[in-house]
């Protein structure tokens, strides 16, 4: 099976580790052991248990702890046997797509996304219709569009919150998508992995919540950040999306058996705590997203549309200079960090985060302010 690079990665694993201000990593202050341990409140308890725990496989398809905290993140209809954990919302996708998509199937993609969205079917041999992003729009989908590219669709994949862009979609919006899904018999996979982080602090609705055929997937990296757990989910309602399940489980037999036996316990206690982490989390988040408006607003030659979730957004520039060519010029001369939007299928864009550090961010964004004046006004 061949597939296409994976642009993203192949960014970071070109220019991450040279990179002295990182303003491209979509992860809210990653915390450690000590720091989680302390939002618990239970230190000594947690090491105790983790250093006597015996490192053998796992329960396989998850903890029932483990579980019973991921279901807490969405509605009663969503039980412990509508989950399944995975190695990260990454192993998630591709389990989904796995199990639904077949050659010659249509698929729907709502692009910018993550790129296993549409790398993945079109890789199976699926016939991938991209349907993109406007900033005229708030970066939301046109529903008249969709409902046309609709038609025939075996499954419609997208984000909300909307990473790089930051766009949350309404419920009135996610209502009018499983309608239209509905219309086609077509399933739905939304990652939802920046589900939670809404900069309102209202928590959008899930696929799975809305839709018979809704399939959502989360993981612990970026609402929880512990992304070095590499521990995500797929959750579906009763019903026949929770069919798919079924071949699911067939596929995630022969990748990941279990995962490990530490990385459920932590995640699962970091799910009892999820209202601490959240708030955390937010307030980084909201540091971080004045800072870059205060410079935006003192700049003549970038904007953005403001993010409404999420920890990213897009940096919309006036230079005739191509993404690609910028980021790596800027990255080699000054060692500030973005990701250039040409790895997201569009250019005339820089996607930022702006989760990190306070200092970096404020000092990163004036060296860039300084380059770009010099070498493309």
């Amino acid at each position: 099976m061949k597939i296409d690079n994976f642009k993203v990665e192949d960014w970071f694993n070109k220019y991450e580790k040279i990179s002295k201000y990182d303003m491209a990593d979509t992860c809210v202050g990653t915390l450690s052991l000590k720091e989680l341990f302390n939002i618990t409140g239970e230190s000594v308890k947690h090491l105790d248990y983790i250093t006597g725990l015996r490192l053998n496989y796992g329960d396989i398809q998850g903890s029932e702890c483990l579980k019973s905290g991921i279901c807490s993140l969405y509605d009663s209809a969503i039980g412990s046997d509508n989950i399944v954990v995975t190695h990260g919302a990454i192993g998630a996708n591709q389990l989904v797509m796995l199990s639904v998509i077949e050659p010659y199937d249509k698929v729907v993609s709502i692009l910018p996304v993550y790129q296993q969205h549409y790398s993945i079917p079109e890789s199976i041999g699926a016939k991938v219709e991209r349907i993109f992003l406007h900033e005229e729009n708030g970066w939301l989908p046109d529903m008249d569009e969709l409902r046309n590219r609709a038609r025939g669709a075996k499954i419609i994949c997208m984000n909300n919150p909307n990473n790089p862009t930051g766009a949350v979609m309404p419920e009135s919006m996610l209502k009018e998508i499983a309608r239209i899904a509905g219309e086609n018999n077509s399933y739905v996979l939304c990652d939802e992995v920046y589900r939670g982080l809404e900069h309102d602090g209202k928590v959008s609705k899930s696929i799975a919540e809305l839709y018979d055929k809704g399939i959502s997937t989360g993981s612990m990296s970026k609402v929880f950040s512990l992304a070095g757990l590499r521990l995500g989910w797929i959750a579906t309602p009763d019903g026949i999306a929770h069919e798919i399940m079924k071949q699911v489980i067939i596929h995630r037999e022969y990748n990941t058996i279990s995962i490990g036996r530490i990385d459920d316990y932590l995640a699962a206690i970091a799910l009892e705590n999820k209202d601490k982490i959240i708030r955390r989390n937010l307030d980084i988040i909201r540091r971080g997203k004045q800072i870059v408006s205060n410079w935006i607003d003192k700049e003549h030659h970038f904007s953005w549309v403001e993010p409404k979730g999420g920890t990213c957004a897009l940096l919309k520039y006036d230079f005739e200079y191509g993404s690609y060519d910028m980021c790596k010029k800027l990255s080699e001369e000054t060692g500030v960090l973005f990701l250039p939007a040409s790895a997201l299928e569009m250019d005339g864009y820089l996607r930022i985060g702006y989760c990190g550090n306070t200092n970096m961010l404020k000092e990163g964004l004036e060296i860039f302010s300084d380059w770009a004046v010099k070498n493309c006004g």
